[in-house]
């Protein structure tokens, strides 16, 4: 059976372009779109990788519930 590639056993260089190419995917999607607009100013002054962050971990909590 082939051996399944973990994200540790990548080197750092291909987990930070995967990465960013799933954020950009984030950012691009509509859900992403909504999410933001119905927060506030100050929180749309952070970085798309702080908005990502917490658009991640609130849906996934939202989906916990």
């Amino acid at each position: 059976m082939a051996r399944t590639q973990t994200s540790s056993d990548r080197p750092f260089s291909e987990r930070a372009k995967i990465w960013n190419s799933l954020k950009c995917a984030i950012a691009a999607s509509s859900g992403f779109q909504r999410w933001l607009l119905e927060r506030d100013i100050q929180f749309q002054k952070l970085s798309l990788e702080q908005q990502v962050q917490r658009y991640l971990r609130e849906t996934l909590e939202n989906l916990a519930c």
